[in-house]
């Protein structure tokens, strides 16, 4: 194997950089949640990742890049904002969207396909919240006031939506 002239200089890793930088960094991504009526609903995430919190989340039936931009509006009020925010490649976001990360002063970090690990504690939380919580709960979307009935003595409970 012939080795090369000039050897190329080293560089920090990717787990390196995103331990270097966590104090300063934030990170978006959606996940789906499948309802009652088999509604697909869209939440988006902006987690810190020096707190290890959820900043931000919404919901919506169809996300678009001005939804998603207005998200981050509401996520970052006056000017708390990241040094770097890392997403993934989702078409969601688009273009406009580095445009509003560049007029905010946001370094982007994407991460690349099909690669959840580069974006770690984000990916670890939705797995989680996953596990948890939505796999346990038939999420019911709509209007109307939502009736609990107590079954069992009170241990489980049926839920209605009332008609509006």
């Amino acid at each position: 194997m012939v080795k090369p002239r000039k050897p190329r200089p080293a560089t920090t890793t990717w787990l390196s950089f995103v331990r270097n930088h966590l104090d300063c960094s934030w990170a978006i991504d959606f996940f789906t949640v499948n309802t009652l009526g088999f509604q697909v609903l869209y939440v988006f995430l902006v987690f810190d990742h020096a707190r290890r919190e959820v900043l931000h989340f919404a919901v919506t039936p169809s996300p678009t890049m001005e939804w998603v931009i207005q998200q981050l509006r509401e996520a970052t009020p006056f000017g708390c904002q990241p040094g770097y925010l890392f997403r993934d490649n989702d078409g969601i976001y688009g273009h406009g969207m580095r445009a509003f990360l560049i007029s905010c002063s946001i370094l982007e970090v994407r991460t690349a396909y099909r690669s959840p690990w580069q974006n770690p504690y984000v990916e670890r939380f939705i797995g989680t919240l996953r596990r948890e919580l939505l796999d346990h709960v038939i999420v019911p979307p709509g209007n109307g006031e939502l009736i609990s009935v107590p079954v069992v003595g009170g241990i489980h409970h049926r839920y209605y939506r009332a008609a509006a």
